[in-house]
């Protein structure tokens, strides 16, 4: 099974890669599943109809998904390409504590068959920008992103897996933080969603950021696989063509390396076991 479980188009705020388009360069590299999961981050961005003028960082909007749109669209792609390729509906959730309720209601509105729970950002303050580092100590920011993943996954469970789990790595200008002195704080988060029946993912695009690890790193996904964690899907996190489908096979070959047998898909929110 070749799928891709983290793509993005132009119905997230960070790309315009038409969501037609994906689906034909998809089919035309072999791509036999791929899940589309674009971003919602309240506290961040706004829905469209919020009823006031869409803030632009840029040229690009600071706005959720446009919901009625996507879905229809997905629709119209799982249709049209029938046999082809299969498509299948989620989103990325940038989850906080204090927006779980707009996710929750969000969640109950669409047939969803697979949801990211990822943390962009703590506080309304994001990675990529530094605001959310800035005045804290590597200690404090790293203790402080894992503290708010604790809990959500207690909070939280409607999603399927935890998206880059380790992504405050990929913004971090210190450096690597050692793994032993989170090691508690995760376990405790692994821990949860595998009561949770929940999973986590292989994100492969640590190769396009140039990181030393893998996303999560290998210390993440040992103590998940140590810990009794099976559920795992792997995405590229695409947003142009050149991301769609990398590192996949490397991925599958990483983790049967680290004794995983199965990678998942999802269908209506339901794990399906591919082997390795």
């Amino acid at each position: 099974m070749f799928a891709d479980y983290h793509v993005h188009t132009r119905f997230s705020d960070d790309s315009v890669y038409p969501m037609e388009q994906v689906v034909k360069d998809a089919i035309a590299m072999g791509l036999e599943e791929i899940c589309f999961t674009d971003h919602v981050d309240y506290g961040i961005k706004e829905d469209w109809d919020c009823g006031h003028p869409i803030q632009y960082r840029e040229d690009a909007p600071l706005a959720n998904v446009d919901y009625p749109a996507y879905t229809a669209l997905i629709k119209e792609m799982q249709d049209k390409y029938s046999g082809r390729i299969r498509v299948k509906m989620g989103m990325e959730f940038g989850m906080q504590m204090h927006t779980v309720s707009k996710y929750e209601e969000l969640f109950a509105r669409y047939p969803f068959d697979f949801i990211i729970l990822s943390v962009h950002q703590v506080e309304d303050k994001e990675f990529w920008t530094q605001d959310f580092q800035r005045g804290r100590s590597q200690k404090e920011y790293n203790e402080r992103y894992y503290e708010e993943m604790g809990h959500l996954v207690n909070a939280y469970s409607d999603y399927s897996v935890l998206g880059h789990m380790d992504l405050i790595v990929r913004y971090d200008e210190e450096g690597i933080y050692p793994f032993d002195k989170i090691e508690p704080m995760v376990s405790e988060i692994l821990k949860r969603v595998i009561e949770r029946g929940k999973g986590i993912e292989m994100n492969t695009s640590y190769r396009r950021y140039g990181l030393k690890d893998t996303t999560p790193s290998m210390d993440i996904l040992r103590r998940y696989r140590e810990l009794g964690g099976e559920i795992i899907t792997i995405g590229s996190d695409s947003h142009e063509p050149e991301h769609l489908g990398t590192g996949i096979e490397g991925a599958k070959k990483v983790l049967k390396d680290l004794g995983f047998r199965y990678f998942c898909t999802y269908d209506k929110m339901k794990p399906v076991f591919w082997r390795l």
